[in-house]
């Protein structure tokens, strides 16, 4: 007798699914500071409990939504020109944060992490990590450059956000 076939994705990742989706819309819809377990779990269709087990709580689950949304694992950018790969790195995020439901999933995600790095935070450096290796651009002069000010436009200046943002912070990390 064989084994079943193993399901991919199955049950919980539609579980999962309608929870994120849920998050966002409440997010969208009420503010994250205004978003419970139990609305979500009304929303998804789900037991609380099982909310309540993967996360804890709500703003520990914001967190984990709002980093989500912008995947780890994408591919990076991989032209052979630094000013590129970070210049399309950059347009990503800034496109990706110029949704407001990105937008308010960020503000909320960094209110819960507190004095804490934000998974949002450690991601975007392990990205800058990988994006200028071999080169003398340091992770912490991308962070601080490129993106610390996206983060500040999408929490205080989101209408200064727009196409031309991503160039002109790599232009000023790496002056021609």
């Amino acid at each position: 007798m064989t084994a079943p076939a193993r399901r991919t994705g199955g049950r919980s990742a539609a579980v999962l699914t309608s929870i994120r989706a849920a998050v966002e819309d409440l997010v969208r819809e009420r503010g994250a500071e205004r978003v419970t377990i139990p609305l979500v779990a009304e929303r998804a269709g789900v037991n609380p409990t099982s909310i309540y087990r993967r996360w804890g709580d709500a703003a520990t689950m914001i967190n984990d939504i709002a980093t989500y949304r912008l995947d780890p694992s994408r591919p990076l950018p991989s032209t052979g020109s630094l000013r590129d790969d970070l210049t399309a790195w950059a347009a990503e995020i800034v496109a990706h944060y110029r949704k407001p439901v990105n937008a308010a999933l960020l503000r909320a995600g960094a209110a819960v992490a507190g004095e804490g790095l934000s998974d949002c935070l450690r991601n975007r450096r392990l990205e800058a990590a990988q994006l200028v290796t071999d080169s003398a651009v340091t992770v912490e002069e991308v962070i601080d450059t490129v993106i610390a000010p996206i983060v500040y436009r999408v929490i205080f200046l989101p209408e200064t956000l727009d196409e031309a943002t991503a160039a002109r912070l790599v232009d000023r990390l790496l002056p021609a």
